[in-house]
């Protein structure tokens, strides 16, 4: 080889990893804040990167996604998006809830947000509409706290003796006021007391449960909140093991043992998330794509965990389930 050719060969070999630095560089960045931790997300940032695959993002080649967990530390949140806010992302995915929307939101009103919650987000003051939104911020909403009335009235069905029911709420969450005013106007009409119980951390969940035994509880529902999505299976062993019955928003706490869910596939709302990040990045306007709402919800019935309590599920009342796990 001679002289000149070799040292063009050497002066392309260096600049591969240039290019390649060059290239990944030039890729749009999302900036992707939960509530909670890695750990307990994993499932859910698939589904994200999912629904980004489907109008054609694949992380790592061509869009790159930075994350940042507040891990259960509602007060960092602000700070997390401003960090990824200074870091120019091109979107910011806001998941968990209404405290990383409003984080967000607080942060930039540049910056496209695509948010996930589980309460009104035109009550919450996180968009004008939900048909449009306006200013810089869209998203899915859950409304599982919009479903408390429909889970107290299925452990109404399933524990028709229980006096007092029980609601589980986070005090750190916003909406939590809210659901637990929708919930005792419900229990007015079925003639049930309620008992509001509050936890944001795992020794109060323990605290919450040893009140729940010493009171002599009927049944247990469980308020919309992303903590406790992440503690599904404590929450599933307690309420068995000291033979609650228990019912959830989201059905990963049925398939952990838990007696009931009733609400949206969480998985669903986040792909629908990854899906309108991806159609930013090709140009859509947040102010222009409508807040989504879930279009089914699931309604799950764990029998096994029902017979262990010693509960009849009424026939009809299986036959309405979406999946029905023996």
């Amino acid at each position: 080889m001679k002289r000149r050719e070799f040292i063009a060969l050497l002066g392309g070999a260096a600049a591969w990893p240039l290019a390649a630095r060059a290239q990944q560089s030039a890729m749009p960045v999302i900036g992707f804040i939960r509530t909670t931790s890695p750990d307990d997300s994993a499932k859910l940032v698939e589904a994200f990167r999912r629904g980004l695959g489907e109008v054609g993002y694949i992380e790592g080649r061509n869009v790159v996604i930075e994350y940042r967990y507040a891990q259960g530390q509602i007060d960092r949140l602000p700070a997390l998006a401003t960090d990824l806010v200074m870091r120019r992302v091109a979107v910011l995915a806001a998941t968990g809830g209404t405290v990383s929307a409003r984080a967000t939101k607080a942060a930039t009103t540049t910056i496209p947000v695509v948010f996930t919650t589980g309460d009104d987000p035109v009550k919450a003051g996180l968009v004008a509409s939900l048909s449009r939104p306006g200013g810089n911020l869209t998203g899915v909403s859950l409304f599982g706290a919009r479903l408390g009335a429909k889970r107290l009235a299925l452990l109404h069905e399933l524990v028709p003796a229980a006096a007092t029911i029980a609601i589980l709420l986070n005090p750190k969450n916003p909406d939590s006021e809210d659901e637990a005013k929708d919930v005792q106007e419900a229990a007015r009409t079925l003639g049930v007391q309620i008992l509001v119980l509050n936890a944001g951390t795992e020794n109060e969940i323990d605290a919450a449960f040893t009140k729940l035994v010493e009171q002599r509880v009927g049944a247990l529902m469980l308020g919309a909140d992303t903590f406790f999505t992440s503690q599904h299976t404590r929450l599933a062993t307690l309420s068995t093991y000291l033979r609650i019955p228990t019912a959830d928003t989201v059905r990963e706490f049925a398939d952990a043992g838990g007696l009931v869910s009733c609400g949206a596939s969480l998985a669903g709302v986040y792909r629908q998330a990854g899906v309108y990040a991806g159609r930013i990045l090709k140009g859509d306007k947040p102010s222009d794509l409508p807040v989504q709402l879930p279009t089914a919800f699931e309604l799950v019935i764990n029998l096994k965990t029902a017979k262990t309590l010693g509960l009849e599920v009424p026939v009809q009342l299986q036959q309405l389930a979406d999946e029905v796990i023996e």
